[in-house]
């Protein structure tokens, strides 16, 4: 269950709730009984670091196009070093 913070726009009190998804928001204070208690904006409490998770845990081995363009999305500088870039045709009637 997720942990929601709620702050009293009329008396400044502040608290943290665990609450289900589908549990009503709460309004009313209560500290003081004011129906102006809402739900604050909070961070994550997780991060994504490394590499990709995508790309190392669930790559479908039996594609090799699936795992390759998610990584090559990131720069693009695999793709633009492996092929050439073709030279422009010579103006015709000179």
């Amino acid at each position: 269950m997720p942990i929601y913070a709620y702050k009293c726009d009329a008396c400044g009190h502040q608290q943290d709730v665990l609450q289900k998804i589908s549990d009503p928001v709460l309004t009313q204070c209560p500290e003081c009984g004011s129906s102006s208690y809402a739900k604050q904006v909070t961070a994550a409490g997780f991060q994504l670091k490394g590499s990709g998770w995508y790309v190392t845990d669930f790559r479908n081995k039996s594609s090799g196009s699936a795992g390759s363009a998610a990584g090559a999305s990131d720069a693009g500088s695999a793709t633009a070093s492996s092929s050439p870039t073709p030279a422009p045709a010579p103006a015709a009637g000179s």
